[in-house]
């Protein structure tokens, strides 16, 4: 009896993109390290927006190669606008392209055990690094996320400052964003500093650096600077920690067996959740179209940033970390 000969399976590492060449060299990074994780794939990466390659020519590449299997992992943090329609529209117009590929799309990172030990870690090493001793009891924990127009995704970021906060016995924690929703992180660190602590610990819960972190740490340094009588630490974002690299490759393996599980319990677009009754049913499409692949910020110089007031709508669930 002749076996069947196992199906060439590509990887396809999907991430946002960014105009800032270290956020695009960090997730290249991260991709390499996959790579080695993972030699039993054949393994490309690709953007939405602004960096290069994009989505599509690292999925024509895989199908050059002999791919008759793809998977596409999201490299994001949690399922907002960009996990929800401007990845899937990318996919599907692939694989309606190439009815003879099988094409799987896995899920966001979210809340995982192991991404709350890598953030404690980081939150830790800056404790580390202070000259001074401040005991946990008497620190605010300031947990930034991308922010987003996604309640759903925006409510991830508060679980999982409370599950630090509680987790490592911070004797408060506060959560801000760095644009979209609110507070941003200028207006939470105003109200953070009255609450009395003789410490603030600045957290970006981001996978990679970028504008937008970069902004959130300037908006502590402008805090530290008003405050004199605070203590803000910066705490690292979480960059190619090996436990996120673990995360990844379990998210792979959960597209082989099926056991791939997307919150949509409270997705907007299929529920309707207080605020945004109106999007449930909206279309399923990318909106990224305007900035696929025009390149990063040491290809050419301009004011674009993803705050801006284009036709579209701001569901930013990465943003400029990868």
């Amino acid at each position: 009896m002749t076996e069947t000969p196992p199906v060439k399976t590509g990887l396809m590492i999907c991430g946002h993109g960014s105009r800032d060449s270290d956020a695009v060299a960090q997730f290249n990074r991260l991709a390499g390290h996959l790579r080695l994780r993972l030699p039993e794939y054949d393994i490309e990466s690709g953007f939405l927006e602004f960096a290069k390659p994009v989505l599509r020519e690292g999925l024509d590449k895989l199908m050059e190669r002999g791919a008759k299997r793809i998977l596409c992992l999201p490299g994001m943090l949690f399922a907002a606008g960009h996990v929800k329609n401007d990845l899937p529209s990318e996919v599907n117009e692939f694989a309606a392209d190439n009815p003879g590929i099988d094409v799987r799309y896995g899920r966001e990172l979210a809340i995982d055990r192991r991404l709350l030990k890598a953030a404690s870690e980081r939150i830790e090493e800056a404790e580390a690094a202070a000259q001074t001793k401040v005991a946990r009891e008497d620190t605010l924990l300031m947990v930034v996320g991308r922010g987003t127009n996604d309640s759903d995704a925006n409510s991830n970021v508060c679980k999982v400052a409370r599950m630090l906060w509680e987790g490592m016995g911070f004797g408060w924690a506060e959560v801000s964003y760095s644009g979209v929703t609110t507070p941003l992180v200028d207006a939470g660190m105003e109200k953070a500093v009255k609450l009395g602590f003789k410490r603030i610990i600045v957290f970006p819960y981001f996978l990679f650096t970028g504008v937008l972190v970069r902004r959130i740490y300037d908006w502590a340094d402008e805090a530290a600077a008003t405050h004199t009588g605070v203590e803000i630490l910066k705490a690292g974002y979480l960059n190619d920690h090996p436990l996120l690299l673990e995360t990844f490759a379990d998210r792979v393996g959960e597209m082989l067996t099926g056991d791939n599980v997307m919150n949509c319990q409270l997705c907007k677009y299929r529920e309707q959740i207080i605020g945004f009754e109106g999007d449930v049913g909206q279309p399923q499409v990318g909106h990224h179209h305007h900035v696929r692949g025009i390149g990063t910020d040491d290809h050419h110089h301009h004011d674009h940033d993803h705050d801006h007031g284009h036709g579209h709508h701001h569901h930013g669930d990465a943003g400029d970390d990868g």
